[in-house]
């Protein structure tokens, strides 16, 4: 998607939405590290949940600016970083109410 922006957005918000979005995954395999600890382990996948709504963000301001002209794929990949929040959301739910440890 970002290879198709104007050069501009391209090091602007594609670089953004390109963080944003490597974030998500990151900050939860860095949690799971320490999934022992239950504090820990739930600040890291609300770190992500963060992380994701920030691309939603970066896509929206995309889309807006006309920066990202493709309806189709704007609402496309709209609605599946939609429903990764809602999996991260119900995975953060569940460390919630069953973990190993309350540390």
């Amino acid at each position: 998607m970002t290879l198709n922006l104007p050069k501009f957005e391209m090091y602007e918000e594609g670089s953004q939405i390109r963080r944003s979005s490597k974030s998500v995954k990151s900050t939860i395999v860095e949690g799971y590290g320490r999934r022992n600890y239950k504090s820990d382990y739930e600040q890291y996948i609300t770190i992500s949940l963060a992380s994701n709504d920030e691309t939603i963000d970066h896509l929206e301001n995309l889309f807006d600016t006309g920066s990202l002209t493709d309806e189709k794929l704007y609402n496309h990949l709209h609605s599946k970083i939609e429903a990764l929040g809602k999996k991260i959301n119900r995975f953060l739910q569940s460390v919630q109410n069953e973990h190993l440890s309350d540390k």
